[in-house]
């Protein structure tokens, strides 16, 4: 396949000369998918040993090809083209590299088009999988899998497996609030991780019918509650504060949640969205969301903040985190960042997705 080479220049490359893009450019996707397993050896040989048999094979973007992801998700090789449709020889190729590693079926979502929708059609047995329920493994927790649904994003998204990790060892006995839990992949590691309660909340009822097939995946329903909400009038009341909206907004029906502390908050917004509650900005107004979460997290307990947006610079981020705290009379007495595994690289270590866990008192 060859590699746009005017895409990858524009790259910020501060480790990376001239003469190691021209190397690039003339590197087949056969010899930059070799190169990534090799690196990825140690990480290979943790997850079988651990249960895991989902993880990012080749991250493009910076491993060579920009737009390029390639994914394991249980029984089956996730190939995924985001900028340019792959030609039937780039994806023999890539095809025959994958099955060398093991033999699993592979799926290919071509998501060059608008809106990353995939517009590419498979043959029927190859379709019928891809639409069909799977189960994949992350250190031994079971997780539902779609490689294609009604949705955009996936059923469990990779690169937050250190989130999940966390979590579950950080939760025995402790009360969990889970926001914009999507699938609930990190309220299934709580409860897992011996949670007496755990409160997902997230406004798709796609994401949280997910969500409940992983909870009796993994035989926890019992702890597990699924809130269909906005986060605004749920984090709002939660809190203790009044429920408001944007102006000249009416406001529709949401359920009604009484005032609650817990010893664990996960707060994991997207990058902008917007409701008659409130805007969720994470460039410009992360506080918004993270003040009332800050109210729902119980003296000497943690909450969990992440922003996937690359162009927010992390202890910049940090700061405004530890200064919104300290306006609300309280402090920060430690703080674990929650570093992204091997299989998602960076150019500079600073990887878009940032994570960290404060402890308040």
């Amino acid at each position: 396949m060859a590699l746009n080479f005017a895409i990858i220049a524009r790259q910020r490359l501060p480790s990376i000369n001239i003469s190691h893009l021209n190397e690039l450019f003339t590197m087949s996707i056969s010899t930059l998918l070799a190169t990534a397993f090799e690196k990825r050896q140690d990480l290979l040989v943790q997850a079988k040993k651990n249960n895991t048999d989902c993880y990012r094979v080749f991250h493009g973007t910076v491993e060579g090809i920009n737009g390029l992801n390639i994914d394991r998700y249980g029984q089956a090789w996730l190939i995924q083209s985001f900028h340019q449709t792959l030609t039937a020889d780039e994806l023999k190729e890539i095809s025959e590299s994958l099955t060398k590693v093991e033999d699993l079926a592979i799926i290919y979502n071509d998501r060059a088009d608008k809106n990353s929708r995939v517009m590419n059609t498979l043959d029927v047995i190859t379709h019928d999988f891809a639409n069909q329920a799977q189960v994949m493994h992350e250190n031994g927790i079971k997780f539902t899998s779609k490689l294609r649904h009604e949705g955009q994003d996936p059923l469990l998204f990779l690169d937050m497996r250190a989130g999940r990790e966390f979590v579950k060892a950080n939760s025995l006995n402790k009360t969990v609030l889970n926001l914009f839990s999507y699938t609930c992949g990190i309220g299934t590691a709580a409860a897992v991780g011996g949670a007496s309660r755990v409160v997902n909340i997230d406004f798709s009822s796609f994401a949280l019918a997910a969500g409940k097939t992983n909870a009796e995946l993994n035989d926890v329903s019992d702890v597990c509650e699924f809130v269909q909400s906005d986060a605004f009038p749920a984090l709002r009341q939660l809190a203790g504060l009044k429920v408001g909206g944007r102006r000249n907004q009416k406001l529709p029906k949401y359920p009604k949640m009484p005032r609650t502390q817990f010893d664990l908050v996960f707060l994991d917004p997207p990058r902008f969205a917007k409701s008659p509650f409130g805007i969720v900005d994470l460039i410009n107004d992360y506080q918004s969301l993270f003040k009332p979460a800050l109210l729902t997290t119980k003296p000497g307990g943690s909450i969990v903040c992440c922003n996937n947006v690359a162009k927010v610079e992390r202890n910049a981020w940090f700061d405004a985190l530890v200064r919104c705290v300290e306006k609300q009379g309280r402090l920060v007495t430690s703080h674990t960042w929650l570093d992204c595994h091997q299989d998602f690289p960076s150019f500079d270590g600073n990887h878009p997705l940032k994570m960290v866990s404060l402890v308040i008192s």
